[in-house]
């Protein structure tokens, strides 16, 4: 039996996308806001984005609440509409993407499953990472990326905004994604796997199709090592009753359900302090009966945890998933290992170390929560941090 690669022990999937990077720019905002006018009563976060007003009014919700999300656009001319009115850089986004391009910086590599492929992906896929495709020809679907600071500001007609912690939002409407055909050869490139990531189906909107797919994937399964570890990462579902789809087709198999602070407070339909040991300690209790997985992971911008039997064991997990989102946040797509090893040694959040205390206290070993760092930069990079979570959580298990 021949040793397997570095890239072969790690499958990250399912599907990768070309991302427009804007520049946030108020000014710009501002005159659409009055050109469409816009006014404060009309804003949400649930508006159907049909139309650049629509997708404006979406925008500055978020920005009002601080908050970051997903949303399906009706056609991605909305999303070359709107990007061409900034300064954009076209990058390579996806969970299984981004979490394998901040792996890389570390010289961990990967395979991965791809539903689409063009000349940008394949030029700006990590160096050493192989992929396995599903695509019968190229395509592009670009997906809109719009990132803000913590006090960014819109005043315009009735509206006086400012936001009041950095984040960003997600646009697309990206078919291959929305399809998710799965590749013959996942099957193959799992035989060989250590860990497999699982991540995307929060984009389709077709009961039968995500039901094809999942039993698709529980197929594909069949060839993993049962010593592999299966991690999925969530994300906000185009239409939230899928999730549960997901969910009861495939909890059985997954080792560990990771989510963001954002997807849990959706599950549990209320705003949390992240930051009080009681709240968090009953949210826990009602995220895990609501989603009972193996283990849960959940990370914040102020703490990340595991909850189940085996909690402890995933304690370096959790502090690579930091390190790297942390890096990326002061670095953005410019770092390596160095700059990785600078923000492990940062102080950490005060506050989240109290957290983490006092959930141990409280809850146990059922429990294992790492506070975050304290990262301060001007010009922080939002987005693709639960994604770096990710890789760096992923790469930190391939390493030890």
């Amino acid at each position: 039996m021949t040793e397997k690669s570095a890239s072969e022990k790690l499958v990250l999937g399912l599907g990768g996308t070309v991302d427009y990077e804007i520049a946030w720019d108020s000014l710009v905002i501002e005159e659409l806001v009055a050109g469409y006018a816009i006014r404060s009563a009309e804003l949400t976060t649930s508006i159907a984005v049909r139309s650049e007003r629509d997708l404006v009014v979406s925008l500055l919700a978020f920005l009002r609440d601080g908050v970051g999300g997903e949303r399906f656009v009706a056609s991605s001319d909305i999303v070359e509409q709107f990007a061409a009115r900034f300064r954009k850089r076209i990058t390579l986004g996806g969970t299984p993407v981004r979490a394998a391009l901040g792996m890389r910086a570390l010289g961990v590599t990967c395979t991965l499953h791809l539903v689409s492929i063009d000349d940008t992906v394949r030029r700006l896929l990590p160096a050493g990472c192989g992929y396995v495709c599903s695509a019968a020809q190229d395509s592009t679907d670009p997906h809109l990326i719009v990132q803000f600071r913590a006090g960014t500001s819109v005043r315009s007609g009735d509206l006086e905004l400012v936001a009041p912690h950095p984040n960003r939002i997600i646009y697309t409407n990206d078919p291959p994604n929305r399809e998710m055909v799965l590749s013959e050869e996942l099957g193959s490139a799992l035989s060989k796997a250590e860990i497999f990531m699982i991540s995307g189906f929060n984009t389709m909107q077709e009961e039968d199709l995500l039901d094809d797919r999942l039993r698709g994937i529980r197929k594909h399964l069949q060839q993993l090592p049962p010593t592999a570890v299966v991690y999925y990462e969530d994300a906000g579902f185009h239409v939230p009753a899928m999730s549960q789809r997901v969910r009861d087709a495939l909890l059985d198999v997954i080792d560990v359900y990771s989510m963001n602070e954002d997807e849990l407070q959706a599950y549990l339909g209320r705003s949390l302090d992240l930051l009080d040991v009681e709240e968090m300690a009953r949210a826990l209790v009602d995220v895990h009966a609501l989603v009972p997985a193996a283990t849960l992971v959940i990370h914040t911008k102020y703490w990340s945890l595991a909850l189940g039997d085996r909690a402890e064991s995933y304690e370096e997990g959790l502090r690579g998933g930091i390190t790297m989102a942390s890096t990326r946040y002061a670095h953005g797509d410019d770092f390596g290992e160095r700059e990785y090893r600078a923000v492990s040694m940062l102080p950490v959040h005060p506050r989240g170390a109290d957290l983490a205390a006092g959930l141990r206290s409280t809850m146990g070993s059922a429990v294992c929560c790492v506070p975050a760092f304290v990262v301060d930069v001007e010009h922080p990079t939002t987005i693709g941090l639960g994604d770096t979570f990710a890789g760096g959580f992923i790469a930190a298990l391939a390493r030890t």
